[in-house]
């Protein structure tokens, strides 16, 4: 059973966090080249447009990553170890920069692209773009950490 749970986690997390990474690294640049207009800036848009629907879509369907990983580490009887306890609370925090700033700062670039281009509005979510190649960043770097310690697992008798 923990083989099975195992492969649909590690699967899991390959199918679903993968393409949220990817999605939110892209946007920002995307963004910046949607609102800023230009001879591209119909092809920019559409593709602003599919990146968040990615991130939205596969964000929701990243939610199994974490439900397999508990079961998973139920099963192993490893659930109260402090390699564990911290990959859930990176995991957690990296969900919460998900839903609080990456997902709304992408909304308002989305729904920046139907102002006028010259409006306050525009300029306000032209301006509020700056940090979100940060909060990408720290994304995926919480991924990162929380993918070398299931790797590692400290303390682990895998030898590794």
């Amino acid at each position: 059973m923990a083989k099975f749970l195992l492969s649909l986690h590690v699967l899991a997390s390959v199918l679903f966090i993968g393409p949220v990474a990817v999605a939110v690294s892209m946007f920002p640049r995307r963004a910046g080249a949607a609102l800023a207009g230009g001879p591209e800036q119909a092809a920019d848009a559409g593709m602003l447009r599919q990146l968040h629907r990615i991130t939205q879509v596969y964000a929701l369907l990243g939610i199994a990553v974490p439900v397999l990983g508990i079961g998973l580490a139920q099963v192993m009887d490893v659930l109260g170890q402090s390699w564990l306890i911290a990959s859930m609370v990176l995991t957690a925090v990296a969900a919460l920069s998900l839903l609080l700033f990456v997902l709304p700062a992408q909304q308002a670039a989305v729904d920046a692209l139907a102002l006028e281009p010259g409006s306050e509005e525009h300029g306000k979510a032209v301006r509020g773009l700056k940090l979100l190649p940060m909060t990408a960043g720290v994304f995926n770097l919480l991924w990162a950490v929380v993918v070398v310690l299931m790797i590692v697992r400290p303390g682990s008798t895998t030898g590794a």
